[in-house]
């Protein structure tokens, strides 16, 4: 079976309406119960491209033989 492809960006939105729409607090229980189920769904997908991405990166950045290994420090 094929592995499917994430779209990081169009996951992540598709979460964010789903947050939002959770946070109206107009949702029924079943509703609230269904946006909940898809978004972890959402939010495994988007760890997964997270993950790749920094296999990518980790590969891309090999030289010599050796993994030049960077921590993502996001703070400045």
């Amino acid at each position: 079976m094929a592995k499917k492809k994430i779209n990081f960006e169009k996951s992540l939105s598709e979460l964010e309406t789903l947050v939002e729409e959770m946070e109206q607090g107009d949702l029924s229980l079943e509703e609230s119960l269904q946006h909940f189920e898809k978004g972890i769904g959402l939010t495994t997908e988007c760890q997964q491209a997270l993950q790749s991405a920094e296999l990518k990166v980790q590969e891309l950045v090999e030289k010599n033989g050796k993994v030049l290994e960077k921590d993502f420090d996001l703070k400045d």
